[in-house]
């Protein structure tokens, strides 16, 4: 029972829109109608408002971490790993908007710094060097979430490993239509606007 209120709270931690709620707090429009439509920190910065896109990043990987922090001091390591899960579903699969969310990489990277701290800055790093080579954010974020089921079962065993696992799943899902644009190397670069 306490494992599913945690997963409970962490999925509806997760569905909380920052990037939605910011960007109309700012008179920058509805998000969804602007660049890819996506409600994450990438699409925020095609506004033009990098501060707004800081903050979407922050509150975005923080509500990750956020549900992953209580249910270990509540409830121990299983309800976080539960609870981080399902944040990260909440952010993709928004019940406040009509299941309708973001891509979850900020999310993904901010649940795995509370999970492991290693294992999150591990991906960061993946995420930083790669974008730094490529210019881009989605090819950067496909890398970060591949590599980290790996790196989760050498640092911390199956469990990290299948919770790594299922959001990496979901991070190429979503990508599908970046990584289509990928390999027509049409994919947009980091800061690009529309």
């Amino acid at each position: 029972m306490n494992l599913l209120l945690w997963t409970v709270v962490g999925y509806l931690l997760g569905s909380i829109p920052f990037g939605l709620v910011i960007t109309r707090l700012l008179g920058l429009g509805d998000l969804r109608q602007i660049g890819s439509g996506n409600i994450g920190a990438t699409n925020v910065l095609r506004t033009g408002n990098k501060g707004a896109a800081l903050a979407t990043l922050l509150l975005d990987s923080g509500k990750g971490a956020a549900a992953v922090l209580l249910a270990r001091s509540f409830a121990g390591d299983d309800a976080a790993l539960l609870a981080g899960a399902a944040a990260f579903l909440g952010h993709v699969f928004p019940i406040w908007l009509g299941f309708k969310g973001g891509k979850g990489v900020a999310t993904f990277l901010g649940t795995l710094i509370a999970l492991d701290f290693r294992l999150g800055l591990a991906a960061c790093v993946i995420w930083l060097i790669a974008a730094a080579l490529s210019r881009i954010s989605s090819l950067s974020a496909l890398i970060a979430a591949g590599l980290s089921p790996v790196i989760g079962w050498l640092l911390d065993g199956p469990k990290i490993a299948a919770v790594s696992i299922f959001m990496a799943a979901l991070i190429f899902i979503r990508h599908r239509t970046n990584i289509s644009r990928l390999m027509a190397g049409t994919e947009p670069r980091i800061g690009r606007k529309g």
